[in-house]
């Protein structure tokens, strides 16, 4: 296997202790905000990782949908391959890369499913193409070829003409409860600047890591 040698050399930004709010939720939202400032694509598209019964994994990348002080939400079908593995293990991993600023976030914590009221509302916000999406496609499944989709698509178009469409009973979201949250912050000579917050009773303890 050949090598890649393909080496970013970190700005030397740094991130200090008392730089740190005292709640990870809160020191999230303000790298968050900083984030949004520079108008990416998809800002908020994070890793998902978990993982079934047996313990093997799976990731891909989720769009983040709500982001309260319990946690961070994000939508999808149940019958999914993600919907699948949480509901043999709620254990998942959330993780955010911001090359710009050279920043990641990781995120450990158990998922469990957001009120239906939260989905309905949710769903009522996403525009009516991704609605028909929803009834159409039943994600992760085998899929004989495209033209199966596009039938499928138009029969949710016609079944939902001229109303309002709900979330299919298979579809809604989820809620991630953070255990552990760590901040990581490039550094030159790969001498980067990390600290996990760990839950301790009704708060946060805060460790520095090697990097």
């Amino acid at each position: 296997m050949n090598e890649l040698d393909l080496r970013t050399h970190c700005r030397d930004r740094g991130l200090a202790e008392h730089e740190l709010d005292a709640d990870p939720m809160r020191q999230f939202h303000m790298w968050f905000d900083e984030w949004l400032g520079t108008d990416p694509l998809e800002p908020n598209a994070m890793a998902l990782a978990t993982a079934d019964a047996q313990g093997v994994p799976s990731v891909r990348i989720v769009l983040l949908k709500g982001l309260a002080n319990e946690g961070f939400s994000f939508f999808t079908n149940y019958d999914s391959e993600k919907g699948m593995d949480l509901a043999a293990n709620p254990n998942a991993a959330l993780c955010f890369y911001w090359m710009p600023f050279e920043r990641q976030v990781r995120v450990t914590g158990k998922v469990a499913r957001v009120p239906r009221k939260e989905t309905e509302a949710y769903f009522r916000s996403r525009p009516r193409g991704s609605q028909i999406g929803a009834w159409a496609s039943k994600q992760s499944a085998v899929l004989a070829d495209r033209a199966t989709l596009e039938r499928d698509a138009l029969d949710a178009e016609a079944r939902f003409k001229g109303q309002e469409i709900p979330p299919p009973p298979q579809w809604g979201g989820y809620l991630l409860k953070p255990d552990a949250v760590e901040f990581w912050q490039g550094r030159s000579s790969r001498l980067h600047d990390r600290f996990r917050y760990t839950r301790k009773g009704r708060g946060w303890l805060v460790e520095r890591l090697y990097p």
